[in-house]
């Protein structure tokens, strides 16, 4: 059966990433969070002290990086690993959500992820959502989603993940924190987030995830009629 490659972009907090793993799960394609190779990038420098105002040390840094998407088997869901290690949880961290837009605004950074990207997307067949996948990792996917969703759901869908990590967080922390990243993810001079013109626009305000898989399942079978 033929397959296609499928990029949702979109906000912080939209629901990408649930959509997209239950999509490729649907599907049985495979799902790439690509704000999960950043993210991992990002532990990597700060446990390092990477200072990634330097290029020499971001290429030295980068030297030392591998990822790999890994299935666990017991719970079906792809897990990153960072040089052997499992850091799925650690890179949910508010700490690493503070830092993550300014080190993925860095060019050698951004190369670094796309190359991955690129080859993880050669045989087809996957799902990735991020920030660019559909105008800059893959322009001509057979399927572009761009999500979007109202700021207080965002805030508080976003706070609920937080919470269980650390129950000190504010919703007031929550909102500066997406305030910031939106602000940095659209305004910086390498692959700015932006609608890919031949995107399909899904708000999920309001939706529940079974509404949202049936938008997205219509939308890829008439990309395969």
């Amino acid at each position: 059966m033929e397959k296609i490659i499928i990029t949702i972009d979109g906000w912080s907090s939209c629901g990408k990433s649930t959509l997209a793993r239950q999509l490729a799960r649907e599907l049985h394609y495979v799902y790439i969070d690509s704000g999960a190779m950043y993210r991992a990038i990002t532990l990597y420098f700060l446990r390092n002290h990477v200072d990634w105002t330097r290029p020499e040390a971001v290429d030295d840094a980068l030297r030392n990086i591998r990822l790999e998407f890994v299935t666990n088997h017991k719970n079906g869901h792809t897990e990153t690993w960072l040089n052997d290690e499992n850091v799925e949880y650690v890179i949910r961290d508010l700490v690493i959500a503070e830092k993550v837009s300014e080190v993925a605004a860095v060019g050698a950074v951004r190369e670094f992820a796309v190359a991955r990207q690129q080859e993880m997307g050669k045989d087809k067949g996957i799902v990735m959502d991020g920030r660019d996948i559909g105008t800059v990792v893959f322009p001509n996917a057979e399927l572009k989603i761009f999500m979007t969703a109202e700021l207080t759901v965002r805030v508080q869908r976003r706070y609920r993940e937080l919470y269980e990590k650390n129950p000190n967080i504010t919703l007031e922390e929550v909102k500066q924190n997406l305030a910031k990243r939106d602000y940095i993810d659209s305004h910086r001079k390498i692959s700015p987030l932006r609608q890919a013109d031949d995107a399909v626009v899904l708000d999920n305000s309001h939706l529940t995830i079974k509404e949202q898989l049936d938008i997205a399942k219509k939308w890829v079978k008439a990309r395969l009629a």
